[in-house]
């Protein structure tokens, strides 16, 4: 999944494969305690094709499962293309769209030479961005640190009420933001909890989906049949939810 597919644990190795005339790259990772699951193969948003397989596979069996879903892989990555097409990188001025929520939002740069001070806030259907000799790097400043504020209180709320809603989850994991550019979250060894806060971009439906998954991990600490039969009981719609997403993903990276 810009994925959640990926747990810390996985040490990926690339290899390449060839279908027809064209050749692409794809990242192994061997998942402990994933002995009777099946070799799953997935396209991150970015680009980069992540293939999960059981330590016990042998390479030429992995090495034959692409090249049966090699056609498919390279539909997904035509598509990445295309819809980076048309992605834009950010000027940081007034007019442009921004998201919160799954919401679109209208930024507005307020130059205000009585404000030293610059601050962001959300107002109406704006995103105001006010204070003295504005510059494209303050704004993105303001922007960044305003998006950071609202995802560590928004996922701290949603993880809470997940926790609540799950019987193995006794208490809330220890959780951290970094920004990540093939994953929406991921889950350590431990039980350490990584968010992208580009997630806050996003619904809280699909942000939702994102806590459960990482939640799941706690359990079974793999993508094993049991981990996505516990997906299924939780979010029996979690496969929508995730192709929205990661649909969406060159948007809800770009900017801030």
């Amino acid at each position: 999944m810009t994925a959640v597919d990926a747990t810390q644990d996985e040490q990926p190795s690339v290899y390449q494969t060839r279908y027809g005339e064209r050749t692409f790259s794809y990242h192994l990772c061997y998942l402990p305690e994933h002995k009777k699951a099946t070799i799953r193969v997935h396209v991150h948003p970015n680009g980069m094709v992540q293939v999960d397989a059981p330590e016990k596979s042998q390479l030429p069996e992995i090495k034959a499962a692409v090249q049966r879903r090699a056609k498919w892989i390279l539909k997904h990555l035509d598509d990445i293309e295309e819809r980076n097409r048309y992605v834009q990188p950010r000027a940081w001025v007034s007019g442009e769209s921004m998201l919160y929520l799954g919401r679109r939002y209208v930024l507005k740069v307020i130059d205000d030479p009585s404000q030293r001070k610059v601050t962001c806030k959300l107002i109406g259907g704006q995103l105001r961005v006010q204070g003295k000799e504005l510059t494209t790097e303050r704004t993105q400043k303001a922007v960044r640190q305003w998006y950071r504020d609202r995802a560590e209180d928004v996922f701290q709320r949603r993880l809470t009420m997940m926790v609540e809603a799950l019987p193995w989850a006794k208490t809330i994991p220890d959780w951290r933001m970094i920004e990540m550019q093939t994953q929406w979250g991921s889950c350590s060894p431990e039980g350490a909890v990584l968010l992208n806060p580009h997630l806050i971009k996003a619904n809280t439906r699909a942000i939702d989906y994102v806590l459960l998954h990482e939640l799941c991990h706690l359990l079974e600490h793999n993508h094993s049949p049991r981990f996505y039969a516990l997906l299924d009981r939780f979010m029996p719609e979690w496969r929508s939810v995730k192709e929205r997403l990661d649909g969406q993903a060159e948007q809800l990276l770009l900017g801030a």
